[in-house]
């Protein structure tokens, strides 16, 4: 599909034919923009930035690389090619074309769909605003603000759909985009782990690790989507989304890998020295400026479970009536064998009083813990990565994911206490252990105390380990950023 690169608002839906649209889109640009100015990226407006930017929704070659001031970004709008004869394969629709217009009674369900996955696009970005001041080297620099742009290309994403579908309603809601701010205590973000503060570049690193990697799943799930502009939405938006989980994924690697050569250059005496592995005493790793791996496990329990919130309830009537009426599948819905889910029943633990109970419900009541299963064992393959590093370097130690009843704010565990292994605590228990699970004032203070600039070329802070290499073939070294 071409897409038009001269135009205003890039884009492969010939916008230009509809001059309503057009008009519409053209101005939300500039309210957009001031949006960016006021809370994008704070300071580095004017820097010129090696990002990527899409040129094409074809497998190959579908961008390019290249110096980009921000607010000169071309963020457009990109659905991937039309599928002829496309067919809705789920629910109770299935077989039937896909709809290329929003079924009548299926407009409101459909609008706060598009309005829950666009309101996390521009949250990310106000979340990580302040980031840019303490980066620990250019390359990380740079990949913050690939991450920052292309969240706010998903955000045009999601607007057009809103403008193009839902007329006034549309455009209520998209300007309502713009006026939600992350954490306000009066127009908060629609969802919780959006309104977290994200401090530290290690707050940054687990959440591009587990709450874009829940963007991944429900991506995934809305590309199933009986509503085909939806469908081929997100499609696209999945091919930008890869690099997000990239930057988390290999950001707390790096940490890992940097806190294991710290650990070896503490002294070490007993029993770790008999065996060969490595215990690792938290302070000798504070002291030459790393972050102590039990320090880092209460940040993974932190963002693990605000991100598996996002799945919403365990039993959910809206996942139900989402699958049903043809507008969210599962991940990759193909490898199931039955796409109407009419029969099946989901067995899942609850909790009934002081005690933990299997109980089987509906599959279609499921949907959202069938799609969290999915995502727990894929976050489960990172930690394995991380756990070899460890391994590696011969230290004991092993991070591991919480419960998934663990510090739950949405669902049938929210409201109760939890240990990482799952088990119900009292309140006292739970408040008299809190800071061993989660992290610590003292923590945050510590690794903030760590969070001081590494902006030279080939420079790196010492709390994290460099890349493996760079970005688009070049060095670490490259000049990633030039303010």
């Amino acid at each position: 599909m071409d897409i038009d690169l001269d135009a205003r608002i890039p884009n492969n839906v010939h916008l230009s034919s509809d001059k309503r649209l057009q008009r519409a889109l053209e101005q939300w640009l500039p309210n957009y923009l001031g949006w960016w100015r006021e809370v994008g990226p704070s300071g580095w407006q004017a820097a010129d930035v090696y990002l990527r930017t899409a040129i094409s929704v074809e497998t190959d070659g579908w961008a390019h690389f290249g110096y980009v001031k921000m607010p000169d970004y071309r963020w457009g709008i990109f659905l991937t090619p039309p599928e002829p004869g496309r067919t809705i394969g789920f629910g109770d629709h299935l077989g039937e074309p896909a709809w290329q217009e929003v079924p009548g009674e299926l407009r409101n369900m459909l609008r706060r769909i598009i309005v829950t996955q666009a309101d996390t696009e521009p949250a990310s970005v106000e979340q990580q605003r302040m980031l840019g001041d303490t980066a620990p080297s250019l390359y990380d620099l740079r990949n913050l603000f690939q991450v920052n742009v292309e969240e706010g290309r998903h955000l045009w994403a999601m607007v057009y759909l809103l403008q193009s579908y839902f007329g006034k309603d549309g455009r209520e809601e998209a300007e309502g985009l713009l006026e939600r701010r992350s954490g306000d205590r009066d127009k908060p973000r629609i969802l919780g782990a959006f309104n977290q503060p994200i401090e530290s570049w290690l707050d940054f690193f687990l959440f591009t690790m587990f709450t874009d990697r829940d963007g991944k799943y429900q991506l995934c799930a809305l590309s199933e989507s009986g509503f085909d502009p939806l469908a081929r939405t997100c499609r696209f938006m999945l091919t930008e989304e890869a690099h997000h989980m990239f930057v988390g994924e290999t950001g707390v690697d790096r940490v890992v890998q940097r806190t294991c050569e710290l650990m070896k250059e503490a002294p070490v005496e007993g029993q770790a020295r008999q065996s060969g592995l490595l215990q690792g005493p938290t302070g000798d790793v504070r002291e030459r400026g790393g972050i102590p791996l039990e320090t880092l496990q209460r940040y993974v329990n932190h963002w693990f479970s605000w991100s598996e919130d996002l799945f919403g309830s365990e039993i959910s009537t809206n996942a139900s009536d989402f699958f049903s009426s043809g507008l969210k599948g599962r991940y990759k819905e193909a490898h199931y064998a039955d796409h109407r889910a009419l029969e099946g029943r989901y067995r899942m633990e609850v909790v009934e009083g002081d005690r933990i109970v299997d109980r089987e419900v509906p599959l279609r009541n499921a949907m959202n813990e069938a799609l969290r299963d999915g995502y727990i064992d894929d976050c489960q393959r990172a930690v394995d990565r991380w756990n070899r590093t460890l391994e590696r370097h011969g230290v004991a130690f092993r991070l591991r994911l919480p419960h998934r009843r663990f510090h739950r704010h949405q669902g049938i565990h929210a409201g109760r206490n939890f240990d990482p292994e799952g088990r119900p605590l009292d309140e006292a228990a739970w408040a008299a252990n809190r800071d061993r699970w989660l992290p610590s004032e003292a923590d945050r203070a510590s690794v903030q105390g760590l969070m001081a600039p590494c902006l030279e070329r080939g420079k790196i802070a010492g709390w994290i380990a460099p890349p493996a290499k760079g970005i688009n073939g070049q060095p670490f070294d490259f000049e990633y950023v030039r303010r």
